[in-house]
């Protein structure tokens, strides 16, 4: 008998596998395995199928690094984007988000991460010379900056600000360099907002 209790070296491999998702323990992982080999066969098989085709086929658009099927993905080939905005992003479920709104009609660059020196990504991991010169083309009028507002999302939104205000101004362009808001959630009563969020919404007030 193994250590973690399991005779067969096959589910522990499928239990590890299933670890490698986000938020799932151990203990997740097992029901998981569990259930997908007791319960729904059809469930994992189709999951099986689909991570091979995914795999095999998906892939990072040329110009916005999302996900993508095709060289160039939809949005960057839609005639009906508004080609003079372009919103930085931290990874494609992030532009997913923004995109569910519906409140945004321009174009994205995904930059597939955040600075992060403690583990070990720096500008070079960012592709930033590619932005830079993409938001720098005189098509685009304003860049929003759309990265998380955790500490490495505030560094990394301020290093690539100054990084296209300083190009920018070496070609002779104008152009908008805007930050993602912050504020107090819709729908949320300020008694039990955090403190933080309704200074940052006083001072982002319009």
């Amino acid at each position: 008998m193994k250590a973690d209790g399991l005779s067969s070296p096959a589910l522990s491999a499928l239990i590890e596998a299933l670890r490698a998702l986000p938020g799932v323990g151990p203990k997740s992982a097992q029901r998981m395995a569990h259930h997908l080999l007791q319960h729904d066969h059809d469930g994992a098989e189709r999951l099986a199928r689909s991570l091979d085709t995914a795999l095999a086929t998906v892939r990072h658009c040329a110009l916005c690094h999302t996900f993508t099927e095709d060289e160039i993905c939809e949005t960057c080939a839609a005639p009906d984007r508004d080609r003079s905005q372009l919103c930085i992003v931290e990874s494609p479920a992030d532009q997913s988000a923004i995109e569910q709104t519906r409140s945004y009609k321009g174009q994205y660059f995904v930059l597939l991460g955040r600075l992060s020196p403690l583990d070990g990504i720096g500008p070079n991991d960012l592709q930033l010379a590619q932005l830079i010169e993409r938001a720098t083309d005189g098509e685009v009028k304003e860049v929003v900056i759309a990265t998380s507002f955790t500490n490495e999302g505030e560094a990394t939104a301020h290093y690539i600000g100054a990084l296209i205000k300083a190009r920018a101004k070496d070609k002779g362009i104008e152009l908008k360099v805007s930050r993602l808001a912050r504020g107090v959630p819709v729908g949320a009563e300020l008694e039990y907002v955090d403190l933080g969020t309704i200074a940052q919404a006083l001072v982002d007030r319009r």
